[in-house]
């Protein structure tokens, strides 16, 4: 092991830890950093106490704590130990520990000086993980504040030095920065391109075979996800014997793992085809060759949607670099790269750190327990975004797990405590108040570990077939299920008790804007709570059901596709969040109708549980609803009178603004004419008339009477409205007798507007619209006289009608009569 590249450098990082407390250490893939960097501490005269090993995945850190008990001549647990969520191997004898970065965080939380740490080495730290870079502000935070002896060290192949130096230093040079050459073995890089068209999988199980046909020695093939890895191995189904086929993931059992990493005990040829859980820290024996398929899957947090959905994107340089450099680890190897060579530098620098792209809930929550009301005041690389920042306080305040200032409350203590993100913290403590501890536990560890019980999208047959696993992951699982049983607590005075409750009851708690229901008979359309649209595919049995308890999804927050569930009964969902669900009272206008539907709804988030008529709405809503639609749909709803709509033809001719008036000042006048009454045709028609006439006022109604006046009176003595809308300016209507005797046109207001005159026979029968009385008399009436006289020989057609008596009677009746009229 002493012929290690990273041995050349130790006397450099050891020099620089005696002499200051921060170091960067930037060395290649395969020069030893991992095992080596940690062993040389524990002979310095400071390193009297643990030097923690930060390892961003659990397989990474059990490989490389086995490995440097290995070396050691010693099982892991002796000096050499490791911890992760659910496997740990450690003693009192223990003094150098690979942790995951979940656990530093909360082992700082819980004792920030750090007791009886001589040292924290921040493996691979080029990865960006949120939980790495938040236990590294937190380890500087305690190192400032309490451990000024403390020493840190960052250490990657593909760090960005320089800016990591400016974090760790005290001073404005930074921190030292020491760089190993690494181990110069050959690497070819062969770049064989894709089509865009064709699956990944098929280019993939083609550029494998070609691998193993030209070059010597295990493969390694990085794929972006499981999904992909198994259709990839069904693609290379018929490989010689000799060939040993492994799976390499996050979900599989420990056991198969190690055995992807071991070399074949009888001398196979190993294909490893892996997720980028292969990319760092693991070194596999025997492998020179590896395939990229250049795509990654990461995880992405849509804040809108309040969802964390999986994106396959091109890889990064950095990751790509360390992908290839698994190949020439103990030897020259090749690297087949199925995308073109100019490509290589359109690809990203480096991933995107998880910061700022994640779910900051438990970050925000840990930052407020900590002290920190701002997680941004922290010392960061690249700080968290406000806006995440926020939006994270916003559901942890619906959780109760910060008050209204962001502070954190028992509630969110208890939660913060628990080794789980703070909605399934929150989950298990509820659950556990009402005796369903154990159950919500079970759940929580299914939900947090990728592959127990399958896939299936009912997580109530992924429970079930878990329970009846006897494998060891299933094992390991239920064990920290147990524990996880032991935070929940007891239920504490009467708990709330839900019949047949199971897994469903604990995915609401966790989940509750997740709370689905159908929109559609298939089952493939759903609504949620949190006002988001899902997807199912509606074959499921899951899609004859009418509500979900939905704990995970993938895909846009328009339509993300439902990837597990529980049924849920509606009476559950009451029982459940009885707290939470609205009354709601809607009073809305219809247009068609001209009245009112009042409805009676109730309301859980953006989802409705139950609705109906509602007859006890109150009366000033509905006169609000009333006035709102004549706002809406205009004054033309209304049921005006023919008077009414006369007296507003008038003001429009004599210049009064009324219609603006009505519109304006609506909030004056309609109101009171609303009270007690669902439509608007229940208005009697002279209430509205006489509330025109009241917002016309005294003054502008003499204007209006002046300039035009409501009737003309004929020299017969009869009175006529005068119509104001009509076609042509004011027009009369009247019997043409009416009009004996008048020499002169009538004309109406201070200009002496011409009436048009519509006039008519005894019957009403139109016979000539004129402006020119007196050019009719000596015109044209002759001819209409001499007509007349034979249709209505009883009425008077005189020959000179405006020397004639005006009268509306016959002959006969004036002889009789003797009048004028």
């Amino acid at each position: 092991m002493t012929d290690l590249p990273i041995f050349a450098v130790l006397p450099d990082l050891l020099a620089a830890l005696r002499t200051g407390s921060n170091a960067v250490l930037v060395a290649p893939p395969g020069a030893g950093k991992t095992t080596a960097v940690a062993p040389a501490l524990l002979g310095e005269a400071w390193c009297t106490g643990e030097v923690l090993l930060l390892s961003p995945r659990r397989l990474a850190a059990r490989a490389a704590a086995e490995r440097m008990a290995a070396l050691a001549g010693e099982s892991p647990g002796g000096t050499y130990g490791y911890a992760t969520r659910m496997d740990s191997k450690r003693s009192a004898a223990t003094r150098v520990t690979v942790v995951t970065e979940g656990i530093l965080v909360a082992r700082i939380q819980a004792d920030p000086e750090l007791t009886g740490v001589s040292a924290v080495l921040f493996d691979e730290v080029h990865e960006r993980s949120l939980d790495g870079d938040f236990g590294l502000a937190l380890a500087l935070e305690a190192q400032g504040a309490l451990r000024p002896d403390l020493r840190l060290v960052a250490m990657s192949a593909t760090l960005d030095g320089a800016r990591f130096s400016r974090l760790l230093g005290a001073t404005e040079q930074g921190a030292p920065v020491i760089e190993s050459e690494g181990r110069s073995y050959p690497l070819a890089l062969r770049y064989l391109g894709r089509s865009g068209d064709g699956r990944i999988e098929d280019a993939m199980a083609s550029a494998i075979r070609q691998a193993l046909r030209e070059a010597e020695g295990g493969v390694l093939a990085f794929l972006p996800g499981v999904a992909e890895i198994e259709r990839t191995a069904e693609r290379l189904e018929g490989l010689p014997e000799t060939i040993r086929v492994h799976h390499l993931h996050g979900s599989m059992e420990p056991a198969a793992q190690r055995a992807a990493i071991r070399p074949e005990p009888d001398g196979a040829r190993k294909l490893v085809l892996a997720t980028g859980i292969a990319e760092t820290s693991l070194t596999l024996d025997g492998i020179r060759i590896v395939v990229d398929s250049g795509l990654a899957r990461r995880p992405r947090y849509d804040r809108a949607a309040g969802m964390t959905r999986l994106v396959t994107e091109r890889a990064s340089q950095a990751a790509v670099t360390q992908r290839a450099g698994r190949a020439a680890r103990q030897g020259p190897g090749v690297a087949y790269r199925l995308w073109e060579e100019a490509a290589t530098g359109g690809l990203p620098r480096f991933d995107p750190p998880e910061i700022v792209e994640a779910d900051l809930s438990g970050l925000v929550l840990a930052s407020a327990i900590w002290g920190v009301g701002d997680p941004r005041d922290l010392a960061w690389l690249d700080p968290p975004p406000a806006a995440a920042v926020a939006e994270a306080r916003e559901r942890l305040a619906a959780i109760d797990a910060v008050d209204g200032d962001g502070r954190p409350t028992a509630h969110g203590r208890r939660v913060a405590a628990m080794p789980m993100p703070p909605r399934l913290a929150h989950m298990l403590l509820r659950a556990g108040a009402m005796g369903q501890g154990a159950l919500a536990a079970e759940v929580a560890v299914l939900l947090s570990e990728r592959g127990l019980g399958g896939n299936d999208p009912d997580l109530d047959v992924r429970l079930r077939r878990w329970r009846s696993d006897r494998g060891t992951k299933a094992t390991a699982a239920r064990r920290l299920a147990e524990r996880w049983t032991a935070l929940a607590g007891k239920p504490v005075g009467e708990p709330l008790r839900i019949d047949g409750a199971g897994v469903e009851v604990a995915i609401a708690l966790a989940f509750p804007d997740r709370i689905a229901k159908a929109r559609d008979a298939s089952g493939e359309l759903w609504a949620s709570a949190g006002g988001r649209g899902f997807r199912l595919d509606p074959t499921l049995p899951l899609a004859r059901h009418a509500w979900l308890a939905v704990a995970e999804t993938q895909g846009a927050a328009s339509g993300a596709r439902i990837l597990a569930a529980a049924p849920i009964a509606l009476a559950t969902i009451e029982r459940l969040f009885a707290d939470r669900i609205e009354t709601r009272r809607t009073v809305t206008f219809d247009a068609a109708s001209g009245g009112v539907v009042t409805l009676r709804e109730r309301r859980l988030g953006a989802l409705r549980l139950s609705s109906g008529p509602d007859a006890g709405a109150e009366p000033d809503a509905i006169a609000a609803a009333l006035l709102e639609g004549v706002r809406t749909h205009g004054l033309a709803l209304l049921p005006w009178s023919a008077g009414a709509a006369a007296l507003r033809a008038r003001a429009d001719y004599a210049g009064v603004p009324l219609e603006d008036m009505l519109v304006e000042r609506l909030d004056e006048w309609l109101p009171a004419l609303l009270v007690g009454r669902r439509r608007l045709d229940a208005i009697p028609a002279g209430a509205l008339t006489d509330a025109v006439r009241t917002l016309i006022g005294w003054d502008a109604m003499r204007q209006i009477d002046r300039l035009a006046p409501a009737d003309f009176t004929s020299p017969a003595g009869s009175t006529h409205a005068i119509d104001y809308a009509a076609e042509g300016g004011p027009k009369v209507e009247l019997r043409v007798q009416a009009l004996f005797g008048l020499g002169e046109h009538p004309c109406i207001g201070s200009g002496r507007v011409p009436l048009v005159l519509s006039l008519t026979s005894p019957a009403g029968r139109p016979i000539q619209t004129t402006r020119d009385l007196p050019g009719f008399w000596a015109g044209s009436w002759s001819a209409v006289a001499k007509e007349m006289r034979g249709r209505y020989p009883k009425h008077p057609w005189p020959d000179d009608p405006a020397a004639a008596t005006a009268t509306l009677r016959t002959k006969m009746a004036d002889a009789r009569g003797g009048g004028t009229r």
